[in-house]
């Protein structure tokens, strides 16, 4: 990622994309208030500086998936290699190196619990060079990096504006066509593809992919992710926080983590720490603020074990059924 200022309009483009990744920048430009050459001038200078990336991501809950969370030991010159290994894996996201190099943590959806057992029993436990491996199933998301405030900048009634129409509310699991792979695949790759290219690589008309892609949207199966590094929002220090919740209250805890403004993505889950967030912060000082002020005025909360985070691997990804 290049250095880059960002300024007013900067910050308005890219709460804009975060609300509607395909949101057209001629509508953009008419919410902020400055003209389509200047946004698309802007949106291109922030891609093109490694800040901005809009992907298009399966919501793997729609489609009857489990997601899990796994923290991995490794050996010290295992780390790197392990989490590119994990990376590189099409139902892998948010995988990060913590700590002091040796630990991994990221996440994963399966489809069949033959697929998760393949993961966990099989490929990692034949890499010798991981020492340990721990797996949370994930029960209930609290706080989305989707719609984390850290990007906030526009008013209620330009965010109003942008917001797409509400999509479905039934939960009961879709299954995808076949022709439905080229298309995520390449909205993976860029969520802003234009229709014309998008029809080439599925060998649909631009009608059918529009369609088809809003089909996906409103059923909750597809949306659109605004990949930005929170350093270039001012963020320096990244960490993960496991925490032990008392059961009882676990429910309001979660939800009060989630309306935390650092708290980019909170869930509780499986496990002996039942509760975990990822945190955004200016600088360490600001970490240590959170940590000694805000989590500990909760009284459910047990313990707390915090990793920073040293480098992020990856971040949101498509997931790519077979």
């Amino acid at each position: 990622m290049d250095p880059v200022t960002l300024d007013p309009v900067d910050r308005g483009v890219l709460h804009a994309l975060q609300i509607d990744g395909r949101a057209p920048l001629r509508t953009i430009a008419a919410v902020i208030g400055v003209s389509e050459n200047t946004v698309a001038r802007r949106y291109q200078r922030l891609r093109s500086a490694g800040v901005v990336r809009v992907a298009g991501v399966v919501n793997g809950a729609r489609l009857g998936y489990t997601a899990w969370t796994l923290r991995l030991q490794c050996t010290p010159d295992a780390a790197t290699a392990v989490a590119a290994a994990l990376a590189a894996r099409p139902d892998t996201s948010w995988v990060y190196l913590l700590s002091g190099g040796t630990e991994i943590a990221c996440s994963t959806q399966s489809r069949t619990v033959g697929e998760w057992d393949e993961l966990l029993l099989s490929k990692l436990p034949r890499t010798r060079r991981v020492t340990s491996v721990s797996a949370h199933s994930i029960l209930r998301i609290t706080a989305s990096p989707y719609r984390w405030s850290g990007l906030t900048w526009l008013d209620a009634d330009q965010v109003a504006q942008l917001t797409p129409a509400p999509g479905v509310t039934d939960d009961s699991p879709m299954v995808l066509e076949f022709a439905d792979h080229a298309l995520l695949e390449a909205l993976g790759r860029d969520g802003r593809m234009g229709y014309a290219e998008l029809a080439s690589l599925t060998g649909w008309s631009d009608s059918t992919v529009k369609r088809r892609m809003e089909h996906l949207r409103r059923a909750g199966v597809l949306t659109y992710f605004l990949d930005v590094p929170a350093a270039a929002l001012g963020f320096g220090v990244e960490a993960r926080l496991w925490m032990r919740v008392r059961p009882s209250r676990l429910a309001t805890t979660a939800e009060t983590i989630a309306r935390h403004p650092e708290v980019s993505f909170a869930a509780v889950t499986t496990g002996s720490s039942n509760l975990v967030a990822a945190v955004n912060c200016r600088d360490n000082a600001d970490l240590y603020r959170y940590l000694t002020e805000r989590v500990s005025a909760l009284d459910a909360v047990r313990d707390v074990e915090t990793a920073p985070v040293i480098r992020t691997v990856k971040r949101a990804a498509a997931l790519l059924p077979a």
